[in-house]
């Protein structure tokens, strides 16, 4: 079958190209997907130019965010029948013709949910589903969230207008900025240190001096949920700035923890999609044959929201 591989060139327009490889050989508890659609993410960019240490190895298969078709259930008789669409968040691999992937991982996918929504649901949904959930009660609440307008954010700020929180949302793109206001921000600033007053949550994933920005704006007894460095610059905090927001909790936020498995959150978001409740926002759908030059995109902030890429 074929399948999107790295080159272990560091340059993203040239860093991925489509080769034969081996059939899935799915463990018990996995299912195989014939895969229709899937969803490209910046943390994937950052593994393939070496953001993360070093550049990937050549023949590395990413792939996160897939939704197709169930071709071969899985041998435990766990999870969905062969001919069930579903969309799904396996480890890796999942920029394929098919992938191997663990049924707690896989949400099934009703008739008015589209192939290519769900494709944009997995990675980015479900940070943004358990960001809110970490924020706990935030009816009233006043939120700034950083990067609004990348994959989570648009998530996020949707998420959260719909949980009763008042939102001011940070990105520098105009366009982008009435689209975060349709999805229920209150405002939209170009930065951090441009929001006006104090608020009870900061969802950060910048890093460096907007991370400090934003948690400045912190209202005493506030929580910061750090979620990223896409930036990649470190944070930086000047103690004295933290004076005003005493006492203040700052949280690492791993998405990857969660009291829900995959497979229950992403059918959650499956099914606020298919109430009209959260509105994947795809900023590119195109062949999967343009699979390298998206992500150069993704990364470079060209894309608004998710960029999806589709098997014939």
């Amino acid at each position: 079958m074929k399948a999107v591989i790295a080159t272990g060139l560091n340059v993203l327009a040239d860093s991925l190209e489509i080769a034969d490889v081996p059939e899935p050989a799915p463990q018990a508890d996995e299912a195989v997907v014939a895969v229709e659609a899937f969803s490209v993410n910046r943390g994937e960019a950052l593994f393939l130019t070496g953001g993360y240490g070093r550049p990937a190895d050549k023949g590395w298969r990413p792939g996160q965010d897939v939704a197709g078709v169930v071709v071969r259930a899985a041998a435990d008789g766990s999870g969905p029948a062969v001919g069930t669409r579903v969309a799904g968040h396996p480890e890796g691999t999942g920029w394929a013709e098919r992938v191997a992937v663990p049924t707690g991982k896989l949400a099934e996918l009703p008739d008015d949910v589209s192939t290519t929504a769900a494709a944009a649901l997995p990675l980015a949904g479900l940070t943004a589903l358990r960001l809110v959930r970490a924020a706990g009660d935030v009816v009233g609440h006043r939120a700034l969230v950083t990067a609004a307008a990348g994959g989570v954010g648009f998530f996020l700020t949707e998420l959260l207008a719909g949980a009763g929180a008042e939102i001011v949302a940070v990105t520098s793109n105009d366009a982008r900025a009435v689209r975060l206001r349709e999805l229920g921000a209150a405002a939209v600033v170009q930065r951090a240190a441009d929001a006006e007053g104090r608020y009870d949550l900061v969802f950060e994933s910048i890093g460096g001096q907007e991370f400090a920005d934003a948690v400045g704006k912190a209202a005493p007894g506030a929580t910061v949920l750090w979620y990223g460095q896409a930036g990649l610059k470190a944070p930086t905090l000047d103690f004295f700035s933290l004076m005003a927001a005493t006492p203040l909790t700052i949280k690492h936020f791993p998405h990857w923890i969660s009291l829900f498995t995959d497979g229950q959150d992403i059918a959650t978001l499956v099914r606020l999609v298919g109430a009209g409740r959260l509105h994947p926002e795809i900023g590119r759908v195109a062949d999967w044959a343009e699979t390298a030059q998206a992500i150069a995109d993704v990364y470079e902030r060209r894309v608004r929201g998710n960029a999806v890429l589709t098997i014939s």
